[in-house]
């Protein structure tokens, strides 16, 4: 049997894919540390150009340049250290330099990736869809992660990310391109509608721009039909974490609650176990 062969066999391809998914969460560690950066720098660069003044030079930053160092003590990280979760647990969750404790986000999103990856390549072989299945969730992923953290979805994933959604429905891989089409205008002007409703209602913003251009890719990836199950299913948990916080006074009313995980959890959801839920939970709700 060919090499290629082995791999995509039902008992070795999710193998290979949570393998594959833990490199990509660490990764993704980098890009939800560093991506807002990157986007403040940017827009530093910018506010100093329409009022004409210079910035002092700065060095290169991207997802690449610099290497990763331990934001305490700057000491760079060696590839033994970075070994996604292994290092970590091998570590006791600490800098190997400084001591100081590394977050168990760090291992969570890289545990969250792989199981991704592996369900993915279980749940649809070794096909397109599992491919596309798994960056979808990837992207989602990161975008929970930097919304958690900034409150921000950046358009340098939502973007991409609808974009691929359109591009591989031209295949059908999860829905026809003309629904999928649909379902990227409809996701967007949903929320664009409440956005504004509220708004017009309250005088305050609700909500984001990011929150409709992310809608709008989850249209793209799962067609218009998935959407009233993605809208329900990121309102009802947004709402009960949402009392729950301010039950618990570890938020104050005042303060905005970031709607993107939701819809990205929900999107997930809707992809892995959308057609599920319809089919079961849906009639019975009438």
């Amino acid at each position: 049997m060919a090499v290629s062969g082995w791999l995509v066999q039902p008992a070795v391809l999710p193998w290979m894919a949570l393998i594959l998914g833990l490199c990509v969460g660490s990764f993704l560690n980098v890009v939800v540390h560093r991506l807002p950066k990157m986007m403040e720098r940017e827009w530093r660069e910018q506010c100093a150009d329409l009022a004409g003044t210079a910035l002092p030079p700065a060095g290169r930053y991207n997802l690449v340049v610099p290497r990763s160092a331990c934001p305490a003590c700057g000491a760079r990280i060696k590839a033994l250290h970075n070994v996604p979760v292994f290092s970590w647990l091998a570590l006791r969750g600490r800098c190997a330099g400084c001591g100081k404790r590394i977050s168990a986000r760090y291992p969570a999103i890289e545990i969250l990736a792989g199981l991704i990856g592996a369900y993915a390549a279980w749940r649809f072989g070794p096909t397109l869809a599992a491919a596309g299945a798994m960056g979808f969730g990837w992207a989602l992923l990161a975008l929970t992660a930097i919304d958690l953290d900034t409150q921000l979805l950046p358009d340098d994933i939502t973007l991409p990310l609808l974009w691929a959604g359109l591009l591989i429905n031209m295949t059908g891989a999860f829905v026809p391109l003309r629904t999928a089409l649909i379902g990227a205008v409809a996701g967007y002007l949903a929320l664009w509608l409440v956005y504004w409703g509220f708004k017009l209602a309250t005088g305050k913003e609700g909500m984001g721009y990011g929150d409709f251009k992310l809608l709008a890719a989850i249209g793209a990836w799962l067609g218009w039909q998935k959407l009233p199950l993605v809208i329900l299913l990121s309102s009802v948990v947004g709402a009960a974490v949402g009392i729950g916080l301010m039950v618990l006074a570890r938020h104050g009313r005042d303060k905005p609650i970031p709607f993107g995980p939701y819809l990205a959890a929900a999107g997930l959801i809707a992809l892995f176990w959308g057609e599920d839920i319809v089919r079961r939970w849906l009639p019975i709700l009438g």
